[in-house]
C-alpha cells in the first residue's frame, strides 16, 4: 500500500497535467477576437464579390435586353418587307404565320 504523500503527489501531478493540457487546448479571449475579426473580414470578402457579381449580371441583362430589342425590331421590319413583296402570294403569307 502506498503512503498518503506519494498518492497526494500524484493527485497533484495529475491535476497540473491536466490543468495544462486544457490551458493549451481553451482559446483565450484575444484568439476567439483575432478569429471573429479573419470570419468578418472573409464575409466582407464573400459579400463584396457577391456585389461584383450582381452588377455584372445586371450589365449582361441590360445588354442581352437591348439586343434582343433590336432583334425584334429588325423582324419586324423582315416581315413588313415581306409581306409587301408577297402579299399577292398567299403560300408565302402563310409561311409568315409560321
Amino acid at each position: 500500500m502506498s503512503t498518503p504523500s506519494v498518492d497526494n503527489d500524484k493527485l497533484i501531478s495529475f491535476i497540473a497535467a491536466t490543468v495544462e493540457m486544457m490551458r493549451d487546448q481553451m482559446a483565450t479571449k484575444s484568439d476567439i477576437v483575432r478569429l471573429e475579426d479573419k470570419i468578418d473580414a472573409g464575409l466582407t470578402a464573400v459579400r463584396g464579390d457577391i456585389e461584383q457579381v450582381h452588377i455584372r449580371l445586371d450589365n449582361i441583362e441590360r445588354t442581352l435586353s437591348i439586343r434582343l430589342d433590336q432583334m425584334e425590331a429588325e423582324i419586324s421590319r423582315l416581315r413588313s418587307v415581306v409581306y409587301l413583296l408577297a402579299k399577292d402570294r398567299p403560300e408565302v403569307l402563310r409561311l409568315l404565320g409560321q
